[in-house]
C-alpha cells in the first residue's frame, strides 16, 4: 500500500502479469474463468461514512465471496495497526478471517478493494495456483482479482496529486490498466464507467493500448506496416539459415519438416505459446483459451 510515498509507475511486472494470466487459464480452464463474465458493480461494494462499520465490511465481504463462488461462512473481518492494507487467514475453513489496516475506519471507500484481493487469496489457496516467491504470488493474486472481475476496485483506489497519494496493492496503475483491458476485450466489458478516480481512468487508457498492441504483432493480420516488414525480413533469414532465433521480437521460428518451418508467438488472449506453419495465411485456434487467431505467416 502506498500511503503518500512514490507510486511506481510502468510496467515492470508485465511479464509475470502474462505468466498470471496463462496460469490461471490452466488451472481454471476456460468454461471457470468465463463463469465470470460479469464484474462486481458498484452498488454492490458501495460503502460510504454513514454506513455502520462492522455491517458494512461484512455486506461487502460477503458480496465477493459470492462472486468469487467461495463457500458461503462467516467472515470475520478486524481491523489494527499495520503496515500493509490486509491480512488473511488461509485455514481449512469453515471462517474466513481478514485484518484491514486501521486506515480504512476512515478511508471506508476502498474497503472492498482491500478485501478483494485478500478474499482473492483465499479463492487462490482452494484451488492450489500460486508463484514462488512473496512478490511474484502477490502479482498473481492482483492479476486474478482483476482479471475475475473485482481487480477494477483496486486501481480505482489508485488516487495521486502534488500533495498525496494512495495506491493497493503490486501492480502497478498501468498495469491494472492492462489486465482489466485484456478482461474487457475478452468479455466486452467497458470497466471505466465505475471509476471514481481521474487517475485509474488515464491508468485504465495507457493499460488498454498497450493490451491492444499485443493484438498488433505479427504474424497476425492486424500487425502494422513496421513489424510485418521486420516480420518479413527475418523469416527471410530463416529460411536461409534452416531455423534461427529472430531477437528482441515477439515470435521465433523453429525447424518444422525438411525445408520448412513453423514460427511460435505467444496468444494475444493467454499468452500461451502457439505454433503454426510458415506459409503464408493461416487461422489458428489457441487450445487453452479458444481465440481463433488471423496469421500472415
Amino acid at each position: 500500500m502506498a500511503n503518500g510515498g512514490p507510486v511506481e509507475h510502468g510496467y515492470p511486472h508485465l511479464e509475470t502479469v502474462r505468466a498470471a494470466v496463462t496460469a490461471l487459464y490452466r488451472r481454471l480452464s476456460y468454461d471457470t474463468i468465463h463463469q465470470f463474465t460479469s464484474s462486481v458493480v458498484p452498488a454492490d461494494v458501495a460503502f460510504c461514512d454513514t454506513d455502520d462499520l462492522h455491517l458494512g465490511v461484512q455486506r461487502v465481504a460477503r458480496e465477493l465471496v459470492r462472486h468469487f463462488r467461495l463457500p458461503q461462512a462467516r467472515m470475520i473481518v478486524a481491523f489494527r495497526a499495520m503496515e500493509h492494507a490486509a491480512n488473511v487467514e488461509l485455514t481449512a475453513g469453515p471462517e474466513y478471517f481478514v485484518e484491514l489496516n486501521d486506515r480504512f475506519r476512515t478511508h471506508r471507500r476502498d474497503i472492498g478493494a482491500a478485501l478483494a484481493h485478500e478474499i482473492m487469496h483465499i479463492y487462490l489457496h482452494r484451488v492450489g495456483l500460486s508463484f514462488p516467491g512473496t512478490r511474484d504470488n502477490e502479482i498473481l493474486t492482483d492479476t486474478a482479482t482483476t482479471y475475475l472481475g473485482a481487480g477494477w476496485l483496486l486501481l480505482d483506489a489508485y488516487r495521486e496529486d502534488a500533495a498525496s497519494s494512495q495506491k493497493l496493492g503490486y501492480l502497478t496503475p498501468e498495469e491494472f490498466g492492462y489486465v482489466l483491458a485484456k478482461r474487457s476485450l475478452v468479455f466486452g466489458e467497458d470497466p471505466s464507467v465505475w471509476f471514481t478516480s481521474a487517475q485509474a481512468y488515464t491508468a485504465y487508457g495507457r493499460g488498454l493500448e498497450r493490451a491492444r498492441d499485443d493484438e498488433r504483432q505479427p504474424p497476425l493480420t492486424a500487425a502494422g506496416w513496421a513489424g510485418r516488414r521486420r516480420y518479413a525480413r527475418d523469416r527471410r533469414h530463416a529460411q536461409d539459415q534452416g531455423s534461427a532465433a529472430a531477437g528482441d521480437v515477439p515470435y521465433r521460428f523453429v525447424p518444422d519438416s525438411p525445408g520448412a518451418l513453423r514460427v511460435t508467438f505467444a496468444c494475444p488472449t493467454c499468452h500461451q505459446r502457439i505454433r503454426v506453419p510458415v506459409r503464408g495465411r493461416v487461422r489458428a485456434r489457441c487450445a487453452l483459451c479458444r481465440t481463433v487467431l488471423e496469421c500472415d505467416t
